[in-house]
């Protein structure tokens, strides 16, 4: 049986990281220091600026898609009273649209992480420390429902789990880490 060099916890063969300490593991021996779990407020930080960043994003779009709409109506085109709820719709969905390709493709991307982890240091990866791929982010990102839903609990999980993982984390089986 091959044991952690760091901790002595046993290991699995072909492992890359000691499940208990997170050290890095080559042959049983750790090869780095322990891999760091980003904790709860680093993460709401990260949250808040990739936030903002959405929110001046779906601003534009949204001005480009209601400046399009009363052009429509100045040029005098017969439009529907049901028109305003359309481009409401239209513009909510795009923005749903929008923020997904965010989170989705820069987590799966080879930096693993948004403008907002970026700036603070952070990434996403699997449970092996690999990178994630397209759909796992997705299933990431439209997991977050489930944290949300339930009074944001599933969000402050990452505040108290050993890996310092939220709920959507554990349902997609990634990680956030310190780079």
């Amino acid at each position: 049986m091959l044991c952690c060099g760091n901790c002595g916890a046993p290991i699995v063969v072909g492992g890359a990281f000691c499940d208990k300490c997170g050290g890095r593991i080559d042959d049983g021996r750790v090869l780095q220091t322990p891999l760091e779990y980003a904790g709860f407020w680093r993460r709401v930080a990260a949250s808040m600026i990739d936030g903002v960043l959405m929110f001046v994003v779906k601003l534009i779009v949204s001005t480009v898609l209601i400046l399009g709409f009363h052009a429509m109506k100045r040029s005098g085109d017969q439009i529907s009273s049901d028109a305003s709820m359309v481009v409401f719709a239209a513009d909510y969905g795009v923005g749903l649209v929008i923020n997904w390709l965010y989170f989705a493709l820069m987590e799966s991307s080879a930096k693993q992480a948004t403008v907002g982890k970026l700036a603070l240091g952070i990434q996403v990866t699997d449970v092996d420390h690999n990178r994630i791929s397209f759909a796992r982010a997705s299933g990431r990102y439209f997991s977050k429902i489930a944290s949300a839903i339930i009074l944001m609990i599933g969000f402050m999980m990452a505040g108290f789990t050993q890996k310092k993982q939220a709920l959507h984390d554990m349902m997609a089986s990634t990680l956030v880490v310190v780079k």
